[in-house]
């Protein structure tokens, strides 16, 4: 039995031979293109990532217009024109878990008196409660549906009003929106405000521009002072 595999492989290895089919090792990678492929995959990576997030948050949502009337590092001063929101009641340190952003999500959702989908848009506006009064958040209305006619609520908790345009001084910050985020950045804005001698014309505003699943380096957050 030995013999006939031993005579079965040698004529193998012949047949191999006079078809020209010679076994040959695998060549090499150089140790250099293999560092370049592990640093650049996680480049490349990560840059498919980004920009498939860029095509499904932000991005993909029309944005209230303004003006950029000037740039002085990382603070603005910008002109809006006049916005029509839809707005509730909330408690800014639970960021819409209160339920807040589910009622004007319903309201945009077809909870309205023409059954009507509205487009989401960026950003969410929203005003920290004060001793003197409760604190809101706001969804801008497209443009174009504001030029035909807004559907009013169903829920007597979504209120329809206009924002009044004007001047503000605006700084954006990255991270989670909260107190321990924002308020530095008000200081901070307050601050130039100061130097610059703009007068405050109401209370600060938030502007968050991102889904929840935004990483937080990622966000785009602003404080808004109107000014006189």
């Amino acid at each position: 039995m030995t013999h006939a595999t031993s005579d079965h492989q040698a004529i193998s290895n012949g047949t191999s031979r006079a078809c020209g089919l010679v076994e040959r090792p695998l060549p090499l990678v150089p140790l250099g293109i293999m560092k370049t492929i592990y640093i650049a995959l996680p480049v490349i990576v990560g840059m498919v990532a980004f920009f498939g997030w860029k095509l499904t948050a932000r991005g993909a949502y029309e944005t209230a217009e303004y003006k950029v009337v000037e740039v002085d590092g990382e603070f603005e001063i910008r002109e809006y024109p006049e916005l029509t929101l839809a707005t509730t009641l909330t408690r800014f340190e639970r960021q819409g878990d209160d339920g807040s952003f589910m009622r004007l999500f319903r309201y945009i959702s077809g909870e309205n008196d023409a059954k009507q989908k509205v487009a989401m848009t960026t950003p969410v506006f929203m005003r920290p409660q004060s001793e003197r009064s409760s604190g809101k958040m706001s969804f801008v209305i497209p443009k174009s549906v504001a030029a035909q006619g807004v559907p009013q609520p169903n829920s007597d908790q979504v209120t329809m009003h206009k924002r009044a345009g004007g001047r503000f001084a605006v700084i954006r910050f990255s991270g989670r929106m909260a107190a321990e985020t924002m308020q530095p950045a008000e200081v901070k804005l307050r601050k130039w405000m100061s130097r610059r001698e703009l007068r405050p014309a109401a209370a600060a505003e938030t502007a968050g521009y991102d889904p929840p699943w935004t990483p937080g380096p990622l966000r785009r957050n602003e404080v808004l002072i109107r000014l006189k």
